[in-house]
């Protein structure tokens, strides 16, 4: 049976909760006041603590804190007879799992702790004690733990084999290098050279020799004949990374290498075959460069036969710490893993990562980088990352407000239906929140947590 720690300066208080809690048959342990309760933590192991807010000479906040660095891993529900916003907001922002007010119901406490005690079995099922979570992969690095990243995977077994030419999209940082490689790998091509080109990093006077070479001569400072990338790629794979940067006055000769499996060097007079697939991708809307003229039709069709969409990183929330696990073993080559403090899990989670899946690896790197005592802690993670989620402490990622559509998971339809039901019944009891978590039987502090941070000030 789970081990539960409670501090609170009331002795009524202590001796009602042990109580109660021990003929649920709990193992309960009492502390006075915040710093026994401190001690305790360093001696012994609990799965949670509950613990009064206003203490002396150690407070709850104090007390949260504390538990976060020496017990990362043991949740916390905070009491308190001043019920304020503010405080709520400062507890669930250091890692809390609910925050109820005095007097309580006795059957909410024991519904909150049993809550409580779940999330963290959960939580310590998907972590192991090196503190690694076991992530779905595919293709060796491809990491995909929501169903729209699983469907990519799909995806990719299914039109590898075959010979057509596929248009990866998405936003910058989402992988579409790794897709291209995993399509590579899982083709009959797959003995051959694997080549990626990042077409933007081409200056646009060389972009044709890269791509077809040239004959000695071709130009000045073509001293020798040079090998291109379609030349290069034999028997392989070609990946036109960023395809929209090819200039359009080569888009022409880009088409009729595809359609023809044929090419012609700079300065050549003789086209011969090259057997290559093409894979492209591109971090534009390429059906609307083609209505500006910017981007040809038939290169268009021709490229995207088959497309596959990397959904960013923000709509699929399942993917992001299987894939912070999977960039920390990266980086620790078989070392012992760090813990990852909770208040660490909540800010990685609620991130909206604009930098998609590189912007991930970055902020791992650079924990790893500033790990103390092999903790992954809230000090470790750069400051950008935790400006954000204090100046907006109630936000979720546009994946929990059903914000996005495309992709949609179950978890984040289900979190969006959630919220629209919590405000129908708010407006329902005329903007009264105590009335309105009365009426959902939960309590009010569970009701803020749940609610996005500009309901909470209405």
């Amino acid at each position: 049976m789970a081990k539960i720690l409670i501090a609170d300066d009331d002795p009524t208080i202590l001796s009602l909760l042990n109580k109660i809690l021990i003929s649920k048959g709990y193992e309960v342990k009492l502390a006075e006041h915040g710093g026994v309760a401190e001690k305790l933590l360093k001696t012994e192991q609990f799965d949670l603590l509950i613990s009064d807010i206003k203490m002396e000479p150690v407070d709850g906040m104090q007390l949260l804190k504390k538990t976060r660095q020496l017990r990362p891993h043991v949740g916390a529900i905070m009491l308190t007879a001043y019920a304020t916003v503010a405080t709520a907001v400062e507890a669930m922002k250091e890692g809390a799992f609910d925050y109820i007010p005095k007097p309580f119901k006795i059957d909410e406490l024991l519904a909150t702790v049993k809550r409580a005690l779940d999330y963290q079995k959960s939580l310590s099922e998907q972590i192991s004690g090196t503190g690694h979570i076991e992530a779905k992969k595919y293709f060796g690095n491809i990491v995909a733990e929501s169903d729209q990243m699983v469907n990519v995977c799909e995806m990719i077994k299914r039109v590898a084999p075959t010979k057509t030419t596929i248009m990866i999209t998405g936003e910058s940082g989402t992988g579409k290098e790794l897709v291209a490689e995993a399509v590579h790998s899982f083709s009959a091509r797959s003995d051959g050279p694997f080549i990626p080109v990042n077409c933007a990093a081409l200056p646009e006077t060389l972009i044709e020799s890269e791509l077809f070479g040239h004959v000695k001569g071709a130009f000045t400072g073509a001293n020798a004949e040079k090998e291109g990338l379609f030349e290069a790629s034999k028997n392989g794979t070609l990946f036109l990374d960023e395809i929209n940067s090819i200039p359009h006055n080569l888009q022409s000769k880009l088409l009729r290498a595809i359609q023809n499996k044929k090419i012609r060097k700079v300065g050549g007079t003789e086209e011969f075959d090259v057997d290559v697939r093409i894979l492209a991708a591109s971090n534009r809307n390429l059906e609307t460069m083609v209505k500006e003229g910017s981007f040809r039709e038939d290169l268009f069709y021709r490229l995207s036969v088959i497309t596959i969409d990397i959904p960013p990183l923000k709509t699929r929330p399942e993917d992001i710490l299987p894939l912070a696990q999977h960039f920390i073993a990266l980086e620790m080559e078989g070392g012992e893993f760090p813990s990852m403090d909770n208040a660490v899990l909540s800010i990685l989670q609620n991130y909206t990562w604009p930098g998609n899946v590189r912007e991930l690896q970055n902020v791992i790197q650079h924990c790893l980088t500033f790990l103390s005592d092999g903790k992954i802690t809230k000090e470790t993670l750069p400051s950008k990352l935790i400006v954000s989620y204090e100046e907006n402490p109630g936000a979720q990622n546009a994946a929990l407000t059903g914000e996005f559509e495309k992709g949609k998971s179950l978890k984040a339809f289900l979190r969006a239906k959630e919220k629209e039901y919590l405000k129908t019944v708010i407006d329902t009891m005329g903007g009264d929140k105590a009335a309105a978590a009365k009426e959902l039987d939960i309590s009010l502090a569970t009701l803020y947590r749940k609610l996005p941070e500009e309901a909470q000030n209405e």
